[in-house]
């Protein structure tokens, strides 16, 4: 499922079957149903496999691509420089480019961290309705020791329950940024002494606000799953992260990346 941010700031969300792409924030209010044949295969590869590893894989590509490694999940124990990465070549194309440090609220102050790329894709698949860039790293392992300081100091993880319900009340990122900047400034000191002055950058950049469509957000979450139920559907409802909100659930489908689906 791709998103996109629309210049009025509403994400946007195209749902890729196959060739074909469906505007799914014209389908909201309609009936929708996706089904699950039961054929998975592998994203990187192609081959077919029983069960999904690491959003897509079949288990041999999951043991062996870097970007599966335990290192993409905690920066901090990159092992490149031990000469143990699994694809060099994949890590310094991925891996030793810049990274940003922000701030966003999905369901309350998180840190997060991502390549540059990646925005503002990373904050809508996490359904974060504020974002705020403030730190720019020299790699991903810097992004990692930076974020590690925060988290002593708030969450890296949100609680996807109360961001599909809409329990989310707006923060002031720019006071948040300022604070945590001032409590961290030892650690971050330390850092720049071990990495490099320059490495480590302060960014002075603007929150961005984001909107879903969302007709009428759950009350009470109940969550599909393809494993369980081949067949889900219902009256489309809304539309957050990652997140398909029907009037008789709601489906990740980023936790499906690989299953064959048909559309209804």
């Amino acid at each position: 499922m791709a998103i996109a941010m629309g210049d009025d700031g509403l994400a946007r969300y195209t749902l890729r079957a196959g060739e074909s792409r469906l505007d799914l924030n014209a389908r909201l209010g309609q009936t929708l149903r996706l089904s699950h044949s039961g054929a998975i295969a592998c994203t990187h590869c192609g081959r077919a496999t029983r069960k999904s590893f690491g959003q897509g894989h079949c288990y041999p590509c999951f043991k062996r691509l870097a970007q599966c490694d335990t290192c993409i999940v905690k920066p901090e124990t990159c092992h490149y420089f031990a000469g143990t990465c699994r694809e060099p070549e994949w890590g310094e194309r991925h891996c030793f480019q810049p990274h940003v440090v922000y701030l966003a609220n999905s369901s309350g102050l998180k840190v997060g961290i991502t390549r540059h790329t990646q925005l503002p894709t990373r904050w809508l698949d996490q359904g974060a309705i504020q974002a705020l860039p403030i730190l720019e790293v020299e790699t991903r392992q810097q992004s990692g020791f930076v974020e590690m300081l925060f988290k002593g100091q708030v969450a890296d993880r949100t609680n996807w329950r109360a961001m599909l319900k809409g329990e989310v009340a707006e923060i002031d990122l720019c006071a948040e940024r300022d604070r945590l900047l001032a409590t961290l400034a030892d650690g971050l000191a330390d850092l720049r002494a071990r990495f490099g002055e320059n490495t480590i950058r302060t960014l002075d950049a603007e929150p961005l606000a984001i909107d879903y469509p969302i007709l009428e957000a759950p009350t009470k979450v109940v969550s599909h799953n393809f494993d369980k139920t081949p067949s889900v559907g219902g009256t489309l409802m809304g539309l957050k992260g990652q997140y398909l909100m029907f009037n008789t659930g709601v489906i990740n489908l980023r936790k499906f990346t690989g299953y064959e689906i048909s559309v209804e």
